[in-house]
């Protein structure tokens, strides 16, 4: 009897197992608040990592997501223009975390889960400060200019073609040149030296890139410094290049991954969970509102709004739109004036010589 039962209770608990159904996760450490690594514990941090560990505690009946460390590249490369990283390709990871999903060409290797924020991933140009003012002011049509994209990262090399200047609401000239550095240290390094003239990233990169010595900093902190001193955004609030903005899982086309997770991911989304690892990342004015949020009262950051919503100078990291009254104008009316006066004076005197 007691065999019997031990055999019973060993198939229920096979059952169970065979019931839930795991996945292995990427991240790498270099995306804070959405993927970053603790540098007191060592464990792997960030927005993604707290929405899987409510999945995991939520849906333990029928899903396990265990996530690792690895390279961005190993999910994602930009070689060839775009295409799936190694591991991603070969079935090592199931799926990679927050990544922003993307007009264009991710859409032919990959699919994506839910977004996890209401507000889509904005865009925008960084560029070098002189005096507190912009080298490529908001008003360029970059008719001439090099451009540096992140290599690897959203927005994608093709990016451009899908969004607007936010000061002249339209479209970019055709008749720029695009460069690509390998990672967003590079493509810093070619923006301060002057090998581009602006930087086409994520419009929270530079802010999120300021060290403050909580999490692991796998970015050169020394080169991202002098935010608002020495570089500015002069762009911001660029949505066009996105679907549908930060996802918890890119995988692999057809691997069936966003389907698996998507329900539990949207209970989770409606939880007090939810609405608390959107505090604890500073992404209230992000996320999904549910019925844990506030009704009033978010504070929308700077790195969401757009251009002509910014007001002051570039002193906070985020130029305000260039303003349409120009010195340049004002010089060329007071010299205008002066002519039509000059020309008022010696007629007179010409009257006054031939009568």
């Amino acid at each position: 009897m007691a065999q019997k039962l031990a055999f019973l209770l060993a198939l229920q608990v096979l059952a169970a197992s065979a019931a839930v159904t795991s996945f292995t996760f990427g991240q790498d450490i270099d995306y804070p608040p959405y993927a970053s690594k603790n540098a007191t514990t060592g464990e792997l941090t960030g927005f993604g990592v707290e929405l899987v560990k409510a999945m995991n505690a939520h849906c333990s009946a029928t899903l396990n997501i265990t996530v690792v460390e690895t390279r961005w590249s190993n999910c994602w490369s930009s070689a060839g223009g775009g295409t799936l990283g190694a591991l991603l390709e070969d079935g090592t990871l199931d799926a990679c975390m927050t990544y922003t999903h993307t007009q264009g060409i991710r859409n032919d290797y990959a699919d994506f889960s839910y977004g996890i924020l209401d507000v889509n991933k904005a865009a925008g140009l960084l560029t070098l400060l002189e005096n507190g003012m912009p080298k490529l002011d908001g008003h360029s049509d970059l008719n001439g200019k090099t451009i540096v994209d992140v290599g690897g990262w959203a927005p994608t090399a093709d990016g451009l073609d899908f969004v607007t200047n936010k000061c002249l609401n339209q479209k970019y000239s055709s008749n720029y040149t695009l460069v690509v550095g390998n990672g967003n240290d590079e493509a810093m390094t070619m923006l301060r030296n002057g090998s581009a003239d602006a930087m086409f990233v994520y419009a929270d990169q530079a802010k999120n890139y300021q060290c403050d010595g909580s999490t692991v900093a796998a970015w050169d902190c020394a080169l991202w410094q002098g935010f608002g001193t020495e570089y500015a955004y002069v762009q911001t609030g660029q949505f066009g290049y996105v679907v549908n903005g930060t996802t918890l899982a890119l995988s692999k086309k057809g691997s069936g991954v966003p389907e698996a997770i998507n329900s539990c991911l949207a209970e989770v989304m409606a939880t007090e969970a939810y609405y608390d690892a959107c505090v604890k990342y500073d992404l209230v004015d992000s996320c999904y509102a549910n019925s844990f949020f506030p009704s009033s009262g978010i504070v929308i950051h700077e790195y969401n709004k757009e251009t002509d919503e910014h007001a002051g100078d570039c002193s906070s990291g985020y130029c305000p739109c260039p303003s349409t009254s120009t010195p340049t104008t004002q010089t060329s009316l007071a010299t205008g004036l002066s002519i039509k006066a000059l020309m008022g004076a010696t007629l007179s005197f010409l009257v006054a010589v031939l009568l």
